[in-house]
């Protein structure tokens, strides 16, 4: 009975003004310097800088909705009611990007519950470990000598530009796919037989479309 009580308590606790204020504020400035760490040593292909734009936002809008809902049970099951309808469509097909926007995510869930310091301390925890986990994963693309592929192109058939692909290259893996009414974007991760063979695949995407648009990518030039 007594846990039953603390529980209903927390849901109508109030948190000053004050309290809210510096919340906002200590989010804010942990998720702008996750917003640069990402930026400076993230792996994803696409443009980092531009996708983290939404982290701050995001991370608020979460703090806002906590802060609001615990205070009543009912705004809580409606929260959870309304969510259950809702459709999320994002063209978000890396992992790298997922794990980052969860982490935002919970760093405005820690400052909605009103928990300062934890959310500090999670922060000066979980930044080393991302840092060498980026690491890590870009020693392991370097090591084995594989590039990134980016391709637009006005045609929509993935499955023959991957076959197409994968019969000049010793390693293919597909890191992304954006399909539009105006096209695709694709990029892939790939290892060379030789250098020469990059010719090759020149050609074959230029016969697979004559406006295709390619960019090549050297693991080494990524941000490290």
């Amino acid at each position: 009975m007594l846990n039953f009580e603390k529980y209903l308590s927390d849901f109508n606790s109030t948190i000053s003004l004050e309290e809210f204020v510096l919340n906002l504020v200590l989010t804010t400035v942990i998720v702008y310097l996750l917003k640069l760490f990402y930026i400076k040593f993230g792996n994803t292909v696409s443009d980092r800088a531009k996708f983290s734009n939404n982290f701050i936002p995001l991370a608020l809008a979460t703090l806002l909705i906590i802060t609001v809902i615990k205070s009543s049970i009912a705004l809580s099951l409606g929260l959870v009611g309304a969510l259950s309808i809702v459709r999320f469509r994002a063209a978000i097909k890396d992992p790298e990007e997922l794990t980052m926007l969860f982490l935002v995510i919970g760093f405005g869930l820690i400052g909605g519950a009103n928990k300062p310091i934890l959310s500090i301390v999670s922060f000066i925890f979980i930044l080393p470990i991302l840092f060498f986990n980026f690491k890590i994963s870009k020693q392991s693309s370097l090591e084995t000598g594989k590039t990134y592929l980016n391709i637009n192109t006005s045609r929509q058939d993935l499955l023959k530009l991957t076959d197409s692909l994968a019969k000049d290259v010793s390693y293919l893996e597909l890191r992304r796919s954006d399909i539009s009414k105006d096209g695709m974007f694709v990029s892939y991760m790939i290892q060379l037989n030789e250098p020469g063979d990059i010719l090759k695949i020149q050609n074959m995407l230029q016969n697979f479309d004559a406006d295709i648009r390619i960019s090549i990518i050297d693991q080494s030039t990524v941000s490290a």
